[in-house]
């Protein structure tokens, strides 16, 4: 069983950061990719970023490329996503997720369904 929990959401203006963390029971980081969701409102779930300690893949989607940065905090047994100049279409619901069954690698682009484990989620409103 597989527990993630991200923190570190809030409001924020424009051009702002903010960063978030994922924290996972044991050592769930050792063996599975760690991907982050968002999910604006009125709208569906979208991938933004992903990180794997096995391989080292990782990939950034396109909206967020440049202004994002997810890394692996060791000490504190989490991995981040740095979010600076926010915009306000980045106000979402941002979610952590990972894949017990084939998620070493990192693949962009797959369906939401083939993650079986995913936190609660944590807002995060860019807002002037």
């Amino acid at each position: 069983q597989v527990h993630l929990v991200e923190s570190g959401g809030g409001s924020v203006q424009p051009g702002g950061s903010l960063r978030l963390s994922c924290e996972a029971s044991g050592s769930t980081f050792n063996y599975y990719a760690i991907y982050w969701f968002r999910q604006p409102p009125g709208k569906e779930r979208e991938e933004v970023s992903c990180l794997s300690n096995v391989d080292s893949s990782t990939f950034y989607a396109d909206s967020v490329r440049g202004r994002f940065s997810i890394s692996r905090d060791n000490a504190k047994n989490t991995v981040d996503l740095q979010m600076n100049s926010l915009k306000p279409e980045d106000t979402a619901v941002y979610y952590c997720a990972t894949d017990t069954l084939f998620g070493s690698s990192c693949l962009q682009g797959r369906p939401i369904s083939e993650l079986d484990y995913w936190g609660q989620g944590t807002q995060v409103t860019v807002s002037s």
